[in-house]
């Protein structure tokens, strides 16, 4: 069951929310530029990392204004409504305090509103996230400023296409079903121009000053090869937020529920909590019984992939492959590649 979509008025605005899971903490998911807490969820990908999220917290997740399921705006709301968008979610919740989990754009926002409410900030966690946007004196990374109109010209194939920008260089995982729902998602979430006008405001941002005061305990996670953005900019929050906690990932992919996403839900989850839920009792039937590795092998294989070209995309032997597959074809309670794929969202793969 999906849950309940709620609002929070916030000045003149209503802002959707959801509240999921019923952990000891509470955990507020800030996303990135652009969202849909309804649309989320029909990822399969998307819809287990929120789930895990949830099963150490009492998550939290929102849609800021201007997009998603709360209320359009005319114009590209500004950084003092959106921390109160926040602020208002929060209270519409009953959470006097949270740990803030901020993808992308949403670690910027996260980080304004960890300066501006401490007391209302327990923790904080950045992922795949910046200072500033552009390159500028002394921060040789990002876009040149002469760059961003053309960089923003591309963003309408993902609308139509679901294309990210790659260089390129697609992810394994962004198969053709995920580009049709990330589309969608994109779609549902906001229109181009709106998207457009959001980067362009955060190219004005520039929090570097702001870093040194930081108090609150943070954790910063990013991936190494990361085309989005690139890794430079959490190693330089990372030298100047006080006490924080880096650590540097393995992979390319900037949306955090594809590629290796248990390291990144490992993480989080010890870092705001202190430890790591182990159940008493392993599942042996089901997603949940698969193994990192035979659920990479398995999602490749659904997509139709044969084990020779799993084996060269995953730097693995045939027979391992095979291997793998059989096991996974025994937990998920499939007889072939054929009954695997066509079952693959209702097994949630």
């Amino acid at each position: 069951m999906r849950p309940e979509t709620r609002y929070a008025r916030s000045g003149d605005a209503n802002i959707a929310y959801q509240v999921v899971g019923e952990g000891p903490l509470d955990l507020v998911l800030v996303p990135g530029f652009v969202s849909h807490v309804e649309v989320a969820w029909e990822e399969p990908n998307l819809a287990h990392f929120l789930t895990r999220l949830a099963s150490f917290s009492r998550l939290i997740v929102f849609d800021k204004r201007g997009t998603g399921m709360s209320d359009p705006t005319t114009s590209v709301p500004t950084i003092e409504e959106r921390m109160d968008d926040i602020r208002a979610v929060m209270d519409s919740a009953g959470s006097s305090r949270a740990a803030m989990f901020g993808v992308s754009e949403g670690g910027t926002l996260s980080l304004l509103f960890a300066h501006r409410y401490p007391e209302r900030a327990q923790a904080l966690v950045l992922y795949g996230s910046w200072a500033r946007r552009l390159v500028g004196p002394d921060y040789p990374w990002g876009l040149q400023a002469d760059e961003l109109e053309g960089f923003l010209g591309g963003m309408g194939r993902a609308w139509a296409t679901g294309e990210w920008w790659d260089e390129g260089h697609p992810s394994p995982f962004d198969d053709e079903r995920h580009r049709k729902w990330w589309a969608r998602y994109l779609r549902m979430a906001a229109s181009p121009a709106m998207a457009q006008a959001v980067i362009r405001m955060n190219t004005q941002m520039d929090l570097r000053n702001l870093l040194s005061e930081i108090t609150v305990p943070t954790l910063i996670l990013h991936r190494a090869g990361d085309r989005w953005i690139e890794v430079g900019h959490a190693r330089y929050m990372a030298e100047h937020i006080p006490g924080a906690t880096y650590v540097e990932l393995p992979g390319e992919d900037h949306r955090p529920w594809l590629g290796d996403v248990e390291s990144i839900l490992t993480h989080v989850e010890v870092f705001v909590s202190g430890r790591k839920h182990r159940p008493k009792r392993r599942a042996t039937l089901g997603t949940d019984a698969l193994s990192q590795r035979e659920r990479e092998v398995a999602l490749l294989a659904s997509r139709g992939e044969t084990a020779a070209a799993i084996a060269k995309r995953l730097f693995l032997s045939e027979r391992t492959v095979e291997t793998h597959l059989a096991n996974a074809y025994t937990k998920l309670g499939v007889s072939s590649k054929v009954e695997l794929a066509s079952r693959a969202q209702e097994l949630g793969i």
